[in-house]
């Protein structure tokens, strides 16, 4: 990764609180989908690279708290657009903090605007978040608007020529949680990445990252790039999406886009609750902020022939399985005790999940409850319940069975932990905290990498 290959062109529309971060544990959020990261538009507002923030600044101030839509939607801010055929990719988590709809406010400010918006374009889940995880999205008239839906995920991940040939800056507003593989970030790339190759602008209307400044886990080995994974990038990234999308084009694109990132104004990314916002899930299976803390640990559960809770109240909160016994549960509950993880507590639960892995079937399990969302730290949690579970259940294995056992098969664990050297470890039977302390000089080099990219 070399910046100075790519010389990107980024431009600040903010009121210039950001600072210097410092590593922060994310609280529970009071909301995913309102919670803009980045850079903030304000009437009179000075620009500044990301890098020229000083310390001491990016503190919330009561009740000045601003999303990037918001941010946009200040008369000088909307000058942006003025003129242009705009192209907004969005999702239900894209509103501002009355939960209007990103695509409503644009609609209705096109004539102040002096812009024309031409096209929506639908990540995972879809333009109004309908689909269920990996459900097949295609393109359609949006009933509401009229406007033509064009769908980034399926066949089609990267907007085509012809998807942006009425389109001449593409505006991105979409709540991620801050894990590599929750697939948002990467409709983020391909479209800039289309953008930069397709001589069109971008915004990206910036939204809060949950886990806050949390990095942990491996950096993605090239050869396991995949949609849940396509760059180089930790398990837990610690940016926001704005500052996710200056790092992409500082470090990764080839054509560097002409980016404009319209920050939050009065964010405090040590303490996301302060926005004091509604709450919108950001795929059906995140329908609370605690299931988005964990999500980036237990998501990896997905790797075994354990429920992770799809189809049960509770998704990433409760696994199980029907050959998982009460003595089973009680080993593993002992095994996380031991470990002395922060900020959670352990129970047993019994649940039925109604789709996915072992629909209908009645298991035992245990749920995980995150007494301290500060302190938490989810990949090391993940890590450390994949290994009680294959240490104490003998009927534990990959999903893939079979085609999981050797080191030149890729496991659907490779690609969520970016490395074989997480299924390696486990196989081996070494301690969780070893897996731990392997990749903590990686997310060192990673965080060193974000600096001069963080707004906040």
């Amino acid at each position: 990764m070399n910046p100075a290959e790519n010389d990107p062109t980024t431009t600040t529309i903010g009121t210039g609180e950001g600072a210097t971060a410092r590593p922060a544990r994310r609280r529970i959020l009071a909301t995913l989908s309102a919670l803009p990261a980045g850079a903030a538009f304000a009437a009179g507002a000075a620009q500044a690279a990301p890098n020229d923030k000083g310390k001491g600044k990016g503190r919330a101030k009561k009740g000045s708290f601003r999303l990037g839509v918001e941010n946009l939607l200040a008369a000088d801010a909307l000058s942006l657009l003025d003129g242009k055929n705009v192209g907004l990719i969005t999702n239900p988590t894209g509103t501002d903090r009355e939960l209007r709809s990103t695509i409503d406010l644009l609609v209705d400010a096109q004539e102040s605007g002096g812009f024309t918006l031409t096209a929506l374009f639908g990540p995972e889940h879809g333009v109004r978040g309908a689909e269920p995880a990996g459900g097949s999205v295609g393109d359609y008239i949006d009933e509401k608007t009229g406007l033509p839906v064009r769908s980034l995920y399926g066949k089609t991940q990267k907007p085509t020529p012809q998807m942006l040939a009425d389109v001449d800056v593409l505006v991105f507003d979409i709540q991620d949680i801050g894990t590599r593989f929750y697939t948002y970030i990467w409709t983020l790339y391909y479209a800039m990445e289309a953008a930069g190759e397709n001589d069109k602008s971008f915004i990206v209307l910036d939204r809060p990252n949950p886990l806050g400044r949390d990095i942990e886990g491996f950096v993605l080995e090239p050869e396991l790039s995949s949609f849940v994974g396509l760059r180089e990038i930790t398990q837990t990234h610690g940016l926001t999406v704005g500052e996710l999308a200056d790092f992409f084009n500082g470090e990764f694109l080839d054509a560097a886009v002409d980016l404009t990132v319209v920050e939050m104004s009065g964010y405090d990314a040590e303490d996301p609750l302060a926005a004091d916002l509604p709450w919108v899930l950001p795929s059906p299976n995140i329908p609370t902020p605690e299931i988005a803390v964990v999500y980036a640990g237990t998501g990896l559960i997905e790797s075994l022939n354990i429920s992770e809770g799809r189809g049960t109240t509770t998704p990433f909160l409760w696994f199980g399985a029907p050959f998982i016994t009460e003595a089973h549960i009680d080993a593993i509950i002992s095994e996380l005790q031991a470990a002395d993880l922060p900020g959670v507590l352990y129970r047993p639960m019994f649940a039925t999940p109604t789709t996915s892995k072992h629909a209908g079937a009645f298991c035992g399990g245990l749920q995980l409850h995150v007494t301290d969302a500060a302190a938490y730290e989810p990949v090391r949690t993940g890590i450390h319940v994949l290994s009680a579970l294959l240490r104490t259940v003998d009927e534990v294995d990959w999903r893939e069975g079979d085609a999981c056992r050797t080191p030149e098969d890729t496991c659907w664990i490779d690609q969520l932990s970016g490395t074989k050297r997480t299924r390696a470890m486990l196989e081996a039977g070494e301690p969780a905290e070893a897996i731990v302390e392997a990749w903590r000089k990686e997310a060192k080099r990673f965080e060193a990498s974000t600096q001069r990219y963080r707004r906040y």
